[in-house]
């Protein structure tokens, strides 16, 4: 082989080298993108369902370094996507961490119809027929249960995306508020370790309060020793919400305290004078800074 033959064949394995690289190949830089609209659109085989997805990233993330970052899984990040950037969120003292909102495609009624049906652990047909009443909508309009499916698309559609187009990292959180917070904390009970960073705030224990809290209290009560990675945990309610969500919380938080498992650290917290609809930025704050404090 001459000269010339040797040294294509070396640019053209370079080349290929080059642009197999997932960090010029595949990842995506958000500067590229219009940060006022969705950065992705995910439908799911697994729920029948699609997702808008809205992202917030670390001041200095690039695709030319190779840095990755932990990821907050935001449920119902329509609603929360302002706050994700705002004055709320005390940046200075959090850990680099990208940030990824999911929220339902569908809006208005359908939309908290999805909710009810992804991010309530167990089926419950008192609450089907109390919110079908609420809503107007006729019988069987709302189904529940359908988080473990939900969870599932979390863990074989949005998550794998999310890894395949971004710098991320096998470092996980997720957090969620009212039936949001509920399907945290069903992630959290039924831990396998896939999150191990978890924001349940105001959570709608008295949905499933004889199917999901007190199992998991009794969870709590009877395990000594559970095998789990150093999982950080926290709780949170507005004092003004219902007093049966903030006594629920308590109830939740001080069992799992109580236990003192080793590799569980927990905190939570009541925000004073602060309403179910006003906690959300507070809580969603709280949980950043107590999640990914800076050490």
């Amino acid at each position: 082989m001459n000269f010339l033959k040797r040294l294509k064949l070396v640019y053209i394995i370079v080349t290929l080298l080059i642009f197999q690289n997932p960090l010029f190949g595949q990842k995506l830089d958000p500067k590229e993108r219009d940060s006022f609209k969705p950065d992705h659109v995910i439908t799911s085989k697994i729920t029948n369902k699609s997702y808008v997805i809205h992202m917030s990233f670390p001041e200095h993330y690039s695709i030319q370094d190779s840095i990755t970052y932990p990821v907050l899984y935001v449920l119902d990040g329509k609603s929360t996507f302002g706050y994700f950037e705002s004055s709320y969120i005390d940046s200075h003292n959090i850990e680099d961490v990208i940030l990824v909102g999911i929220s339902h495609k569908a809006n208005g009624l359908a939309s908290k119809i999805n909710r009810f049906n992804d991010y309530t652990p167990y089926r419950d047909t008192i609450t089907e027929r109390k919110f079908e009443k609420a809503f107007g909508t006729p019988k069987n309009t709302i189904k529940t249960g359908g988080a473990n499916q939900f969870l599932e698309c979390l863990k074989k559609d949005i998550v794998p995306f999310i890894d395949k187009h971004y710098k991320t990292n096998s470092d996980r959180g997720i957090s969620g508020h009212s039936l949001g917070g509920l399907f945290t904390a069903y992630c959290f009970v039924n831990s396998d370790n896939y999150f191990t960073r978890f924001g349940i705030n105001s959570p709608s224990f008295q949905l499933n309060e004889n199917l999901f809290l007190e199992p998991a209290i009794s969870k709590f009560t009877n395990t000594l020793n559970w095998n789990i990675k150093p999982t950080k945990v926290f709780i949170s309610t507005g004092e003004n919400e219902s007093p049966m969500m903030v006594a629920n919380m308590m109830k939740f938080s001080m069992f799992l305290k109580k236990r003192n498992y080793e590799h569980i650290n927990i905190n939570w917290k009541i925000y004073r004078n602060e309403s179910h609809t006003s906690v959300i930025p507070f809580s969603l704050n709280g949980t950043l800074t107590t999640l990914y404090s800076k050490q």
